[in-house]
């Protein structure tokens, strides 16, 4: 499915949250066709080891990131990672894409304006899931040695660069 309006449009979270979703009586939800996530993988590498060091990656202001740009950072960072410190690091995704995202498409083309109805009853159809986070709610974890300090810390500045927003990294 194509993204029809920029990730601008719908990154702060100034309106109610939308994710009533239920299995068990589809007939009575709010959201009938539920989008599916980008983002299905969620623990990376070696989850046994043990590492004295972990960093987490955090946004320095409220923020809604849709599911495909969560997808984007995490290839993005495990890539590196692999690359450079393979079976020695720990990496994790803590948020999961809930919130339903709707979109009012409108018609577009010649004499768009005379088939098109505006703005009434503009509720829009769900295109799409994004999760909802607060100042300083951590994204993702990596634990690893603190000589792979550097490593960690560049994989968390590319993941933060496919984002929206500024992000900060805290270690501890």
């Amino acid at each position: 499915m194509a993204r029809i309006r920029p990730a601008r449009t719908m990154r702060t979270p100034n309106s109610m949250a939308w994710a009533r979703y239920s299995l068990k009586k589809p007939k009575k939800n709010y959201v009938r066709a539920m989008p599916r996530t980008s983002l299905i993988v969620f623990n990376m590498g070696n989850a046994k080891g043990h590492y004295d060091l972990e960093l987490t990656l955090r946004p320095e202001q409220p923020i809604q990131l849709r599911s495909n740009a969560l997808e984007a950072a995490r290839q993005v960072a495990n890539k590196h990672l692999e690359r450079e410190i393979a079976n020695e690091y720990m990496f994790k995704v803590l948020v999961y894409p809930h919130n339903v995202i709707r979109e009012h498409k409108m018609a577009t083309g010649a004499g768009a304006d005379r088939i098109s109805r505006g703005m009434s009853q503009a509720f829009g159809r769900p295109v799409s899931v994004a999760a909802r986070l607060r100042e300083g709610q951590p994204i993702f974890v990596i634990r690893t040695a603190k000589a792979n300090r550097p490593v960690a810390v560049e994989a968390f500045r590319r993941a933060a660069s496919k984002l929206s927003g500024t992000y900060k990294i805290r270690a501890s």
